[in-house]
Formats: structure tokens, sequence, C-alpha cells
């Protein structure tokens, strides 16, 4: 006859109540542990530098609790009228490239998807889209400047003299330029995955039923991708909105735009104690790129539904 072991004889390892709890924390190491660079990460450049532009945008120059600075920004004209020109070169070269890089991405999702050109557009745009700061800005002016390739091309080729008149290039119309450069590229990437789930099925429904490109368009494939395409609109708006290099290195006189008015306020070149101005500046940037970067979540989600 064999008798069961007493419970109070049993190893404590043997328990399977211990067992779970430690096979629980050790999956909960190995999910959460990995991800312990990252969260110091975001700490350390993102909500650490936040957290000292809130304090600081509400502080005045000897340390106290002020809204001197807020107040500045919000009825100071040439700070509204830096916003104005921030949001339109933002929303500008946002639709620009929305537009030039949502018709490239749809050409690219005609192809094949192990195609080729797929795999080439798609690799130059991952690299073209981080093409920026000050790079950029050389590229352009080695090109368009005053002593740039196609200027002196069209002055010793066809004798037309670029170097009178392009001066655009310094100013807000070549900002806007630039900026839509590298934002055609980061639509391509943001768009093509929902090109990509157009199904098939949904063409030929809408072909069997009699209808037309047009119809298919505005009735089947639009609606589902204008959830994608106003999100990536969006997306552009923020990344505009936030540039800071490519603006610093092309425009040589003046702030035209909210990045370099905080660059201008931090570094105290012009008027001393403004780093609070700057920081007041910046909150205004966050609120804006938080507001923008809630809708495009919003789109997202409701994109998401049919690319499951």
């Amino acid at each position: 006859m064999t008798a069961s072991t007493p419970a109070s004889e049993q190893r404590p390892g043997a328990d399977p109540a211990l067992g779970g709890a430690g096979s629980q924390r050790r999956r909960w190491a190995g999910t959460y542990l990995p991800l312990v660079p990252f969260f110091f990460y975001v700490t350390l450049f993102l909500l650490l530098p936040t957290f000292i532009v809130l304090v600081g945008a509400f502080q005045a120059a000897d340390g106290s609790p002020s809204l001197e600075s807020i107040t500045t920004v919000v009825t100071g004209p040439r700070f509204l009228a830096a916003f104005g020109r921030s949001v339109q070169l933002s929303l500008v070269s946002a639709l620009a490239g929305a537009v030039l890089g949502g018709l490239f991405a749809w050409a690219v999702s005609s192809g094949g998807p192990g195609g080729r050109l797929r795999q080439i557009s798609v690799a130059a745009s991952g690299v073209l889209a981080q093409f920026g700061g000050v790079m950029l800005a050389f590229a352009f002016l080695a090109t368009f400047g005053f002593n740039g390739l196609v200027t002196l091309l069209l002055r010793d080729s066809v004798g037309i003299d670029l170097s009178k008149d392009n001066t655009w290039i310094y100013g807000m119309t070549g900002l806007t330029i630039v900026y839509t450069y590298f934002q055609i590229p980061l639509m391509v990437i943001v768009f093509l995955p929902a090109l990509d789930g157009l199904r098939k099925e949904w063409w030929e429904a809408s072909t069997s039923l009699g209808g037309s490109s047009w119809t298919y368009w505005r009735n089947v494939a639009g609606p589902i991708l204008a959830p994608s395409f106003l999100g990536a609109v969006l997306l552009l708006f923020a990344n505009a909105f936030s540039a800071y290099a490519t603006a610093f290195s092309l425009v040589s006189q003046g702030s035209p735009i909210v990045p370099l008015q905080i660059g201008e306020a931090m570094s105290g070149e012009v008027v001393q104690g403004q780093a609070n101005i700057g920081k007041a500046l910046a909150l205004g940037m966050i609120i804006v790129v938080v507001i923008v970067m809630g809708l495009y979540a919003f789109l997202q989600r409701r994109a998401s539904r049919w690319l499951r």
C-alpha cells in the first residue's frame, strides 16, 4: 500500500503556488527588463526636457513663479507671427509632400510586392527621409545658391543669371521647397502600407457591379485611405513643425519660425536672460505637437480597422 506524502513533509519548491509565482516573476523580468534602456532613453531625452521646459516657462528670470514669459509669448506680435509662419510652412510642405509622396507610393504599390523597383524605392525613401539638417541645406545651396551648380550652369551655357534673383532660397519659399524635399520620401514610407492594405477583391467586386475606376476610388478606396492619408499629413506637419537644423543652416538673417526663435532666446545672442522666453515658446510647440499627434493616433485607430 502506497502512502501519500503529508503536506508538512513536502518541499517548499514543490508548492504549486510558489512555483507559479516564481515563473510569473521570471516571465515579467524577461518581458520588461529589455525595455529598461528604452524607458531610460525616453525619460532622459523626452520626459526630463519636457519637465524642464514646463517648469521654466512659468518662471521669471530670477527663478520665482511667474506668468511673464507666457504672457510675453502670447501677446508678442513677433512671436505670434513666428507661430503663424511655422504653421504655414509646416502645412504647405506637409500637403505638398503628402500629395507628391502619395502619388509616388501609389505607383510603387502598383508593381509587384517583391519587385526590384519597390525595393529600391523603399530603400531610397528610407535614406532620403533622414537626409536633412545641415547636409540638406548645403546640398540646396551648392545647387541653387549664388555660386551653385545650376546657377553657374545656366549662366555659362544659356546666359541666364539667377544669382541676381535667387534670394528665395534663403527665405520662406526656400524653406518650403527644402522641407518638401524630405517630406515626400517620408510620405512614401508612411502611406505605402495603407495602399498595400487595399484588397484586390474590393476592386473586383466594384467592377463586377458595374463600377468604374472613379467609382472604386470615390466609394471604396478613397474612404478607406482617407484616415491614413490625413494621419500621414498630420505626421508630416509635426515633422516639419519641429525641424530646426535645416532652417538654421539655410536662413542667414532673422528668425522667421519658432524653432529659430527658441535657439536665439536660449543662446542669448540678442538679449540676455531670455531663456525662459525660449522655454515658453517650446511649451507652445509641445502643445501644438501633442494636439497634432493626438489626432494622428485617432486617425490611425480608424485606419487600422481596414489593415487587419
